[in-house]
């Protein structure tokens, strides 16, 4: 049963490669919503003193995310693709 609980848990996981980087929790939230999603875990590491205290030095403020290397390619692909047009808008 341990062998399953690390294979499901990022944070346990070693072989984590970052994909992105954005200075805001929205932001970060917001991507690893998509990505679990799309079916890919990911996990976001971040310094929230940047809203404590209003600044960005050093990567203050910044959030990195995540995902297992074998999801990187396609965590990627899915987040540089722009949404389809939804006709039915217009």
């Amino acid at each position: 049963m341990d062998e399953e609980k690390k294979e499901e848990n990022p944070e346990r996981d070693a072989d984590l490669e970052e994909i992105k980087r954005v200075w805001g929790p929205v932001e970060a939230d917001l991507i690893k919503s998509f990505l679990e999603s799309q079916g890919i875990t990911c996990l976001v590491r971040g310094h929230i003193v940047g809203f404590v205290y209003p600044l960005t030095v050093d990567g203050l403020g910044e959030f990195k995310i995540l995902v297992r290397k074998q999801d990187a390619r396609k965590a990627i692909e899915l987040l540089n693709t722009p949404p389809a047009d939804d006709e039915s808008s217009t």
